[in-house]
């Protein structure tokens, strides 16, 4: 089976990372697997993986450039003739329609969010077979748009167990990293993914602001990069956590590589999400690697947090609530989170009900 997934682009996400690693398993199980997208930090990694990255534009979304570069995609996709043509957003999926009306390979599509309401976003319906990351996305598709239930599939975001395993991490880059940033002895929180504002980064600040004169230890560290139309609101934060008098309460250390060392250090994980924190790809590395996790939820979602058990939930925008559950986890201390992954939440049946999406088209 040859598949090609394709994605805006390759530097930091969930979506970005689950690419990586099913291009990685893909290959593993003898799949011709190729990556199309404009590129970014991640694209070595498919290379190195045993797959192939093919750099195109499938990012912009300017209109006037529409033409040739659906033009371009189904001449690619003509050339690598796959089987499988997997889009994970909403421009390459509207160019791999428009281009797939030529060549035959089969379209799937990935909905990882609840995008807003209108024919731009409609086109993620139109795979002829649709994955939703929850039953949430499920339902939600089936409330705004005239799409057949029997084509959606769920499949949860996976963690690679086997990568996230407290009893490999290097210690010697913890320590290094704690030594770095000023975190020896500290009660670290940390919030990870890119700077953008559907992380609520704002409430995880204030939350911290609020909780110092109790935890004094207590230092919020923000793990993720900022694009260059993100910079404005990257200061803004920067601004925020300097009006609230924890400047150096608040560490943003850009992007990441060694991510299971990174949730390991924390004490706590927060995923602050304004869109179901709760099955966020944070939130199973973090419990995978025996850290409590705060998240934020929706009606309807199946959480992977449990009050009380491996964390807790959070109200969405309430730094009031947040710093309630940071007091109650510091507290607390819960040491032992991995046991509470769900294996639905793992990389293995992620690859595995993924296959059976494809398989059943052919």
């Amino acid at each position: 089976m040859k598949i090609v997934q394709l994605l805006p682009e390759l530097n930091e996400g969930g979506v970005e990372r689950g690419v990586v690693e099913l291009n990685r398993e893909f290959v593993k199980l003898g799949l011709t697997s190729i990556v199309i997208s404009n590129g970014g930090r991640l694209e070595a990694d498919i290379a190195a993986d045993g797959g192939r990255h093919i750099c195109f534009d499938i990012c912009s979304k300017n209109p006037l450039t529409l033409p040739w570069r659906t033009l371009g995609l189904r001449k690619l996709l003509y050339a690598l003739s796959p089987d499988i043509v997997h889009a994970r957003s909403r421009v390459p999926a509207w160019l791999a329609k428009f281009a797939l009306n030529r060549v035959g390979p089969h379209f799937v599509t990935t909905v990882h969010g609840m995008n807003s309401i209108n024919r731009y976003s409609r086109i993620m319906t139109t795979g002829e077979r649709v994955i939703c990351v929850s039953e949430v996305i499920r339902d939600y598709l089936l409330q705004h748009y005239p799409v057949d239930a029997e084509k959606l599939s769920i499949i949860q975001r996976g963690v690679d167990m086997n990568l996230f395993n407290p009893e490999t991490i290097n210690h010697e880059y913890i320590a290094d990293f704690k030594q770095r940033f000023g975190l020896d002895g500290k009660y670290i929180v940390t919030s990870v993914g890119r700077v953008t504002y559907l992380k609520d980064y704002e409430s995880f600040i204030r939350a911290i602001a609020l909780c110092h004169k109790e935890i004094p230890e207590i230092i919020g560290v923000i793990v993720g990069g900022a694009r260059d139309d993100k910079q404005e609101y990257l200061r803004s934060l920067k601004q925020l956590a300097k009006e609230q008098g924890i400047e150096e309460r608040i560490i943003f250390t850009g992007s990441q590589d060694r991510m299971p060392e990174i949730h390991h250090l924390g004490d706590l994980s927060v995923n602050a999400s304004l869109k179901m924190g709760n099955v966020g790809r944070t939130v199973t590395e973090a419990l995978a690697m025996n850290t409590p996790v705060l998240a934020t939820t929706f009606k309807g979602l199946s959480n992977l947090v449990k009050d009380g058990e491996n964390g807790y939930i959070i109200e969405t925008q309430s730094p009031d609530d947040l710093a309630e559950k940071i007091r109650m986890s510091h507290q607390r201390r819960v040491t032992e989170t991995r046991s509470t992954v769900d294996p639905e939440f793992t990389l293995e049946r992620m690859v595995t009900n993924t296959l059976s999406v494809y398989r059943s088209l052919q």
